[in-house]
């Protein structure tokens, strides 16, 4: 879904968070970057770090939030946005709901992440009895198209000889 809210600022955190989907490959982890964004400046960045820490919950978003949260000195971040490389999975679109994040704005689709090897259709389909959320506008997803959201993935391939590890 495009939002008409979007616009170069939003590109431009987009941009942001696929560098870091990128620097993350290059450091041995997933192709996933995130960046949080309150009022207007960003708080917090990160790469999936799941591999290197041996910690499953260590995705580019989880890792954003919780980050922003000890910048602001708070759980919840009402005026925050989440800009993350990829559509988010099951646990990084709940994990913003927890931290009360009302917009989430992400670059490369599902699709892209499923094939380079990053499915995660199964635990979807378990919660939500689908691949994909219901109501994306309700939960405050946002795709906007970037013209290299499917780098990191590319990236990830090429370094991984196509498949995931």
């Amino acid at each position: 879904m495009s939002d008409p809210r979007s616009d170069d600022t939003d590109q431009a955190f987009l941009q942001d968070a696929v560098q870091l989907a990128l620097d993350s490959v290059d450091q041995g982890g997933a192709p996933f970057g995130a960046v949080v964004v309150h009022n207007g400046r960003v708080i917090a960045r990160a790469g999936n770090r799941a591999k290197q820490d041996c910690d499953a919950t260590a995705h580019a978003e989880v890792a954003a939030i919780r980050i922003a949260g000890q910048v602001l000195g708070n759980a919840h971040m009402p005026e925050a946005t989440l800009y993350a490389s990829c559509e988010p999975c099951p646990m990084c679109l709940a994990a913003p709901h927890w931290a009360r994040i009302p917009r989430i704005v992400y670059a490369a689709r599902q699709e892209t992440a499923n094939r380079a090897g990053f499915a995660d259709g199964n635990i979807a389909e378990q919660l939500y009895g689908q691949i994909h959320p219901v109501n994306p506008e309700q939960l405050g997803l946002c795709h906007i198209e970037i013209e290299n959201s499917a780098a990191p993935f590319q990236a990830w391939l090429r370094k991984h000889e196509g498949g995931l590890r």
